[in-house]
């Protein structure tokens, strides 16, 4: 499979599709189980407040494979990203209730780049704070 979207049909600027990824202790505790991370901060609430976090806190890993969703969905072949980097500005704080946490994801192609590949710049948002910084991705289109 290859990239759905075609070099040509991009320009620098060009928006994503943003969405919105919920996160519900449940989520923590099957991720846990996919990952192997069972830290206590990621489904011990009074273990998380101990170490000075303000509750249960998702998983960083967790947080960037959400954000990145909004890439594959968009080009369609997760195999066509060649890169993707972040860097943990704050955590995704999720509350023990049936809403829990929001990540909200946004992305835009910051650059063309050789090859048939673009740079997608991405913001990561829960609570209204930025909760991943530095978020790229190089990506080959068709």
């Amino acid at each position: 499979m290859t990239a759905k979207i075609a070099f040509d049909e991009v320009e620098v600027g060009t928006e994503l599709p943003a969405q919105s990824f919920p996160v519900t202790r449940a989520t923590l505790v099957r991720y846990a189980g996919a990952s192997g991370d069972f830290n206590p901060i990621h489904w011990n609430e009074k273990f998380a407040k101990e170490v000075g976090l303000p509750d249960v806190i998702a998983h960083g890993m967790f947080t960037m494979a959400e954000a990145i969703r909004v890439v594959t969905d968009w080009i369609g072949d997760p195999g066509a990203v060649e890169e993707y980097g972040v860097r943990f500005t704050k955590p995704v704080v999720v509350p023990n209730d049936e809403t829990g946490a929001l990540i909200e994801v946004s992305g835009k192609v910051a650059a063309k780049l050789d090859d048939n590949r673009v740079r997608v710049d991405l913001t990561a948002m829960s609570a209204g704070q930025k909760v991943l910084g530095m978020s790229r991705a190089v990506v080959r289109l068709a």
